[in-house]
């Protein structure tokens, strides 16, 4: 065995411990199912409120509001209905540009490309894995000027109606920073939060410091009600707003069916809200199982060549996804086949938006950083571990 196989052996082999698991293979993240989940549903049912409208819809909402101490919260069908509805309400029209980071998952892009805006892309800080707040800020003072009272894209003549940062891997970004450098330039920050629910950012939950957030409850998600989102906010009429575009912008009525704009058919369904009470319930034993999980990989590759991803500083993380960086992208693809052909789930980070079809054509800042990391770094196993 060569000497790198032996050490992917023993990383195969701590994981393996850790899960309790010899023989069976283990995934990236599998949702856990330990409180009210059957329970609630079944409650759903009994009710025969299953769709858009029910009990556990507004209670899901309270909730939302409680744990991120947003003032509202709107659930939707899933966390990129979110994110596209947010960037209706944050005033991004067609034609205009939305400031986002490569390194995501491509429903950041995909919401921007919803809108009929463009999406460009600047460049990651390495210690977040986020969106860099210097990086963004030496872009727009690059590349904006101001005309008639806006600021506008020197190349383009459009306006840059929105800012993404995503907290990637549920680590937070330097938000306050990018808020910061956004607002000298009247550009609205709408975070995307899908994977850090339960994160916190000097002590505030991300996706409570732009003008909204939102999050995702995917079923790979560390909670999840299969699918599912949410938008917050401190707005009140953007919180209205939301629920009413989310309810394909029907006009309150008994039993007349009126609409008075293009809305959509995004509200999370009752049934699915019954399970994310349940598993929001379970949040706080979630987050502490993962954390417990961080450390422990924290300790093992402290003695080893490979860099583990700990949470940034004035952070503290729900660790949705634990990661490592290889030396390169030679040794990551050996550590990728090495791990997933021993029936351990690893997997590379996504392609970077600016490399997929659709948006190759999108204008960029220098992406040193993203283009370096993409190519060494790799997720492990992070399901909440059994009982």
């Amino acid at each position: 065995m060569s000497s790198l196989n032996h050490t992917y052996n023993q990383i195969v082999n701590f994981i393996r411990k850790l899960y309790d698991s010899p023989d069976e293979s283990i995934p990236l993240h599998e949702p856990r199912f330990y409180g009210n989940e059957k329970k609630y549903v079944m409650d759903a049912i009994d009710s025969t409120f299953v769709s858009s409208v029910g009990a556990y819809v507004d209670r899901f909402e309270k909730m939302m509001t409680e744990l991120t101490g947003a003032k509202f919260a709107v659930a939707t069908v899933n966390g990129t209905s979110a994110l596209h509805t947010a960037l209706i309400l944050a005033g991004v029209e067609p034609g205009d540009e939305v400031i986002t980071q490569p390194l995501t998952f491509v429903a950041t892009a995909n919401a921007i490309a919803y809108t009929g805006a463009k999406p460009i892309f600047t460049d990651i800080d390495k210690s977040t894995l986020g969106l860099c707040p210097d990086k963004l800020n030496d872009f727009l003072e690059e590349n904006l000027k101001q005309h008639k009272n806006l600021w506008v894209n020197k190349k383009t003549g459009k306006k840059i109606a929105a800012c993404v940062p995503m907290h990637t891997f549920g680590h937070p970004a330097k938000i306050d920073k990018i808020v910061e450098v956004c607002s000298q330039f009247d550009i609205s920050v709408v975070e995307d939060a899908a994977e850090s629910l339960g994160s916190t950012y000097k002590g505030k939950q991300t996706g409570t410091f732009g003008l909204m957030g939102t999050y995702s409850f995917n079923g790979n998600k560390t909670i999840t009600c299969g699918g599912g989102g949410a938008i917050v906010t401190d707005n009140v009429e953007i919180a209205k707003r939301a629920k009413h575009l989310t309810t394909t912008a029907k006009k309150p009525h008994k039993w007349d069916y009126v609409h008075d704009e293009t809305g959509y058919n995004y509200r999370m369904p009752n049934l699915n809200a019954a399970m994310a009470c349940a598993q929001l319930e379970m949040l706080e034993e979630f987050l502490q199982n993962k954390r417990e999980l961080a450390k422990k990989y924290h300790e093992f590759f402290s003695n080893s060549d490979i860099k583990f991803f700990t949470e940034p500083e004035h952070s503290k993380s729900n660790y949705w996804l634990n990661t490592i960086q290889l030396k390169d992208k030679s040794e990551r693809d050996a550590f990728l086949e090495y791990s997933n052909n021993h029936g351990v789930m690893t997997r590379p980070a996504w392609r970077l938006m600016h490399k997929l079809d659709m948006y190759t054509n999108c204008q960029t800042g220098d992406l040193e950083n993203a283009e370096r990391i993409e190519q060494k770094i790799v997720n492990i196993p992070s399901s909440v571990r059994e009982k």
